[in-house]
């Protein structure tokens, strides 16, 4: 066997050696194979020498030799396992996972720089697992990993990754970097995650809420508002008090306030089947909705919501941040009660929940990009989206990861992001964004009101004829068919031509309001609202009027009315029906029936306001609860 040509960079020169174990980077010890007497037992012809670097080093972790791990594997595996066009990266497999089952085993191996080295250059070897596939490493060249090895080797360490989310989490590590992994960055995560780690060992032992917790061993995910500047903000009813969010495996804490201390902690349980509604909420002075960065809360244990905000200079980042764990914990639970699932199983799926939160807490840490979404990178927001058909596939317990489902959940992704990029900020923005949207049926509108008002004569006389003729000959539905199919014949065409391209919606933007501007906008709105529920009452109020014969004259006239509609209904086919409908409210304001739509216009308005609205005696609720 010829030597193996390893290329490394160290301290500032280039050496070219033959090594048999190597711990890639500066400063890390290598060893002579070729000139070794154990060469030949100690290297497999199969693999790639990066791929026998990592096997190496694997047989040395499992305290047996290379030759036997093969041995084992050989003796181990199918002979569809075995095959020569796999058999490299499934032997290289077999000894990365079994090594890592032991390596994980060890306290704080997460803290061993040798063990993050080993990870990443596992995932490098299985990329280039094969003889052929790698004759040498250049060491000038940085090294990167793609997505494919670092979801096989990182979801064997269920710390780093897990087999769902793994995709996701790498995609957030490498925005930056085209889509390729640097160790540098792997390290950085790895080193992040350690510290979340320990932050909630930390947590978790001290005496904060100990009383509380200690009944189910609750274990403290996320602590917010400690610091003075930023508390959260509570509100319950008409009240608010600041203090501080305290996130556990079952369950949700605020403790408000006081002067030096704070108040006796109120517990939100996520872990019982309370109907449980957690959503983002917007949040402003004196009830009115601006600020969108609050989590509303709402139980059929709370006799009324809760709102918790998370007040913040810009953007709400911190919102989406609680809002995505909380959420987490909640579907957990959920999960669980839907599948009855207890004991063991239990606790590893509270782990798991646990882990997404820590890895999200150390991607926070490192700040390399700021997620494109927290829900992707845990794992029960991420099922929660799928399908009840494709859960149940994940079920009991070992979620396994479907292609199909993975590619649609990055379409619904992707729709969502569209959905979120096209959001804008403020009522008049929106007002103009939805008038520009609807300016094509405006002017089918404002067309369709010309020819009611017959502004020009013979367009007007020959649509009524037209849609005459059509209604009379029965083709109302077919009509309509007609206006589908060109609707799709649209579609079809803008697709073949367009090629899905679709033109930015150009929108004027109003004048910028400040807040006491956007506060009167408000006000102003909630007013005209007012008067268009006032004017409905008095609608239905003039129409129980008329059934109670308040106003008999008038109640008689309705009821000849009504007696006239129900003949016409019983004895006229419907086409008839239609076309008279078509006609009275067609022809109405033509030249020649233009003076007497007025004149009869006018008498059914005068009739109408000569109608008394039904008394209505209001009466206040009584309160069986003090308000605070």
């Amino acid at each position: 066997m010829g030597r193996v040509l390893v290329r490394i960079k160290r301290f500032g020169r280039t050496i070219i050696s033959c090594s048999e174990e190597l711990y890639f980077g500066d400063g890390y010890e290598f060893e002579e194979m070729g000139s070794s007497p154990s060469a030949g037992r100690n290297w497999i012809p199969e693999l790639s020498p990066v791929a026998n670097i990592v096997f190496r080093r694997c047989s040395k972790i499992l305290g047996i030799s290379v030759g036997e791990l093969r041995e084992n594997f050989d003796a181990e595996a199918s002979d569809s396992t075995k095959h020569p066009s796999r058999y490299a990266r499934n032997i290289l497999e077999y000894c990365c996972f079994r090594a890592l089952a032991l390596s994980t085993q060890v306290v704080g191996y997460l803290e061993d720089k040798r063990f993050r080295r080993l990870t990443f250059d596992m995932m490098l070897a299985w990329e280039f697992p094969a003889a052929s596939s790698q004759p040498f490493i250049n060491m000038d060249e940085d090294i990167t990993v793609g997505i494919e090895a670092f979801s096989r080797i990182a979801s064997a360490v269920p710390i780093v990754s897990n087999v769902i989310i793994s995709d996701n989490l790498f995609e957030v590590l490498t925005a930056l970097t085209d889509g390729r992994l640097h160790f540098s960055l792997y390290e950085k995560y790895l080193t992040g995650l350690e510290r979340a780690i320990r932050k909630f060992k930390t947590q978790s032992e001290s005496s904060l809420l100990s009383s509380m917790r200690s009944a189910r061993g609750e274990k403290i995910l996320e602590v917010d508002g400690t610091v003075t500047s930023q508390p959260v903000l509570e509100h319950v009813g008409i009240s608010t008090w600041p203090g501080r969010l305290i996130l556990t495996d079952h369950a949700l804490y605020f403790e408000a306030l006081r002067v030096v201390s704070y108040d006796k902690a109120k517990r939100y349980d996520l872990s019982e089947d309370l109907n449980q509604v957690v959503k983002p909420e917007l949040t402003g002075p004196w009830g009115t909705r601006l600020f969108d960065k609050a989590v509303f809360y709402k139980s059929v244990s709370l006799p009324e919501p809760v709102v918790m905000e998370f007040p913040e200079l810009k953007g709400h980042a911190r919102r989406d941040y609680l809002l995505a764990i909380i959420r987490e914990i909640l579907y957990c639970h959920r999960f669980l009660h839907k599948f009855q699932i207890t004991g063991v199983e239990r606790d590893e799926a509270l782990l798991k929940a646990t882990l997404g939160i820590l890895r999200l807490q150390a991607l926070k840490e490192i700040s390399t990009a700021s997620p494109p979404c927290n829900e992707s990178l845990l794992m029960f927001n991420l099922c929660d989206q799928l399908p009840d058909c494709i859960q149940r596939r994940l079920c009991p317990w070992l979620l396994a990861w479907v292609k199909e489902s993975r590619s649609n959940h990055k379409k619904v992704v992707f729709a969502k992001a569209t959905i979120d990029g096209v959001k804008v900020d403020g009522i008049d923005t929106n007002l103009a964004v939805m008038k520009e949207l609807l300016s094509p049926l405006t002017e089918v509108g404002k067309w369709l009101l010309s020819l009611a008002y017959w502004e020009d004569f013979l367009k007007s006389s020959v649509f009524c004829m037209v849609s005459s003729y059509i209604i009379f000959r029965g083709w109302l539905g077919c009509g309509f068919a007609f206006i589908l199919i060109c609707m799709a014949l649209f579609m079809v065409l803008t697709r073949s031509f367009g090629q899905g391209n679709v033109e930015e919606l150009n929108v004027i933007v109003p004048p910028s309001m400040n807040t006491m501007e956007q506060l009167l906008a408000v006000q102003n709105a909630v007013s005209q609202t007012e008067e268009l529920i006032q004017d409905g009452n008095i609608v239905l109020l003039k129409f129980r009027a008329l059934l109670l014969s308040v106003f008999p004259q008038a109640s008689e006239k309705c009821a000849v009315a009504l007696l006239f509609m129900a003949l016409i209904l019983a004895f006229l086919p419907l086409k008839y029906i239609v076309l008279v409908i078509f006609l009275e409210i067609f022809t109405k304001y033509s030249p020649l029936r233009k003076q007497s739509t007025e004149r009869w216009t006018r008498r059914l308005r005068e009739w109408w306001f000569s109608i008394p609205a039904a008394p209505v005696v209001l009466e206040k609720a009584k309160e069986d609860k003090k308000r605070r």
